[in-house]
């Protein structure tokens, strides 16, 4: 398995298993197939709605003697509505509770957009908070005081531009250690993830395979299907491999870590031999050339007419 190093020279496993999606019943499963096959990074979200089944499953695997506590990484993430600074750490402390853990490995920032307390999804525009109203400065002070209390050992954010890295850099004590924003062929963010890599902010990417199992409301029509690629078929060909295994080793080829969801035993096997798959140059340059800034998510649901939030607060004029 690839490692990423954080600052102080904890590694970072760069393929984890994704658990956005996946459904109550088959998510406790695949946590432990997957720590069966060899996964030691989980992804997880309270949004998710599912962290209780992942901390019976893992507990499960502790319990049988799969893996120890030390070797698993566990990430997840602070929700929209817990940005005031008073709400950061009851927040982190439910989700330790979900996942039955006493301390997370990585708690990231999920959005730079903020809801009210009481507010899970916003149904209107009196729902959310401004950036006036809670800071993500402020929210980000929060984050470091968690760090410091060791309910967290690493503190990052997801969704962030660099203009919202910016943001935070120019006032933090601690710079955020990992950035997990949308990453495969037909979005590079170059520049973001070269901003990240001379900041040491590790970039984790999801959505590696196009995420196709999204909810019809959150898609476009007309999406296009990063398996359906030229240039990822041909280099599949070349190495006897499946379209999916390429998307994956391109991006891990990148030295970004990625985390693709699957609750498929036979899936979750093959996304983890994708990290023994070295692409050449030339290669990797060919599926580069698909980029075409396109998002698959893109947040358009925080953007509506009235909110607060805006595309250019979200994505910057820079990528």
């Amino acid at each position: 398995m690839r490692n990423l190093t954080f600052r102080n020279g904890d590694y970072f496993p760069t393929l984890g298993l994704g658990t956005w999606k996946s459904e109550s019943g088959k998510v406790y499963d695949a946590v432990l197939e997957a720590i069966k096959i060899g996964y030691r990074h989980i992804d997880c979200a309270f949004i998710y709605g599912n962290e209780k089944e992942i901390g019976e499953a893992i507990k499960k695997a502790i319990k049988d003697g799969l893996v120890e506590r030390k070797d698993l990484f566990i990430t997840s993430k602070l929700w929209n509505n817990s940005h005031q600074k008073e709400d950061v750490k009851p927040a982190l402390k439910e989700s330790l509770a979900n996942l039955q853990l006493d301390y997370l490995d990585l708690y990231l920032i999920h959005w730079p957009v903020a809801q009210k307390p009481d507010v899970v999804q916003p149904k209107s525009d009196e729902d959310f908070l401004s950036q006036d109203q809670a800071p993500v400065e402020v929210t980000w002070s929060a984050m470091e005081q968690v760090k410091k209390e060791g309910l967290a050992k690493h503190v990052g954010v997801a969704n962030f531009s660099i203009l919202n890295l910016k943001r935070i850099m120019e006032v933090c004590d601690t710079t955020p250690e990992v950035n997990q924003v949308e990453l495969h062929p037909h979005l590079l963010q170059e520049e973001l993830v070269k901003f990240c890599k001379q900041n040491n902010i590790l970039v984790t990417g999801y959505s590696p395979l196009g995420s196709k199992d999204r909810a019809s409301s959150m898609k476009k029509e007309d999406e296009p299907d990063l398996f359906e690629l030229d240039s990822v078929k041909s280099v599949a060909q070349n190495h006897n491999k499946t379209t999916p295994q390429i998307l994956l080793a391109w991006a891990l080829n990148r030295g970004i870590a990625i985390i693709p969801k699957s609750t498929n035993k036979e899936h979750l096997k093959a996304n983890f031999e994708a990290a023994d798959i070295e692409l050449s140059k030339e290669e990797m340059e060919t599926i580069n050339k698909e980029d075409k800034n396109y998002r698959f998510v893109d947040g358009s649901f925080w953007t509506r007419e009235g909110s607060p939030y805006k595309r250019e607060y979200l994505w910057g004029n820079v990528e």
